[in-house]
C-alpha cells in the first residue's frame, strides 16, 4: 500500500514547487493542500507542531509584513502564535510535508526526504 503523503503547498514558492518535484521524484503522490486557499485550523496547527517538534514560533515566517501589522511578537504565546497563523495562512512557513507520522519544513527542500528514511 503507498503510503500517505501530505503537502501544505504553495505553488508561488521556489521551496514549495521544489519540494514537491522532490517529492514525485521519488515516487510519492502527494495530497496537496494550497493552504494559503484553505487554511489549517487552530487543531491542525497543533497537531503539524506536535510532529515537527517545534514551537510554533518556528513555523511562523516572521519576517512577513503581516507579522508586524498584527503586532506579533517572537516571545508570545503559542496560543497567540497558532491563533495568528489559523486567521492568516500567510503567516504559516512553507512547504510543510506530512507522512510516516512525522513531519517537516521543506527548507532546504531535501530535509522532507529524511520522512521516508
Amino acid at each position: 500500500m503507498a503510503m500517505s503523503v501530505t503537502l501544505w503547498h504553495n505553488p508561488r514558492c521556489s521551496k514549495s514547487r521544489q519540494t514537491l518535484e522532490l517529492l514525485t521524484a521519488a515516487g510519492h503522490d502527494p495530497q496537496i493542500i494550497r493552504y494559503l486557499e484553505n487554511p489549517p485550523s487552530v487543531e491542525e496547527l497543533h497537531s503539524a507542531l506536535a510532529l515537527l517538534e517545534i514551537p510554533a514560533i518556528k513555523l511562523m515566517r516572521s519576517g512577513e509584513k503581516r507579522f508586524r501589522e498584527l503586532g506579533l511578537s517572537k516571545t508570545d504565546a503559542d496560543a497567540e502564535l497558532i491563533a495568528a497563523m489559523a486567521e492568516n495562512p500567510i503567516l504559516i512557513e512553507r512547504p510543510v510535508v506530512f507522512a510516516n507520522n512525522r513531519a517537516a519544513i521543506g527548507r532546504p527542500p531535501q530535509t522532507v526526504l529524511a520522512l521516508f528514511d
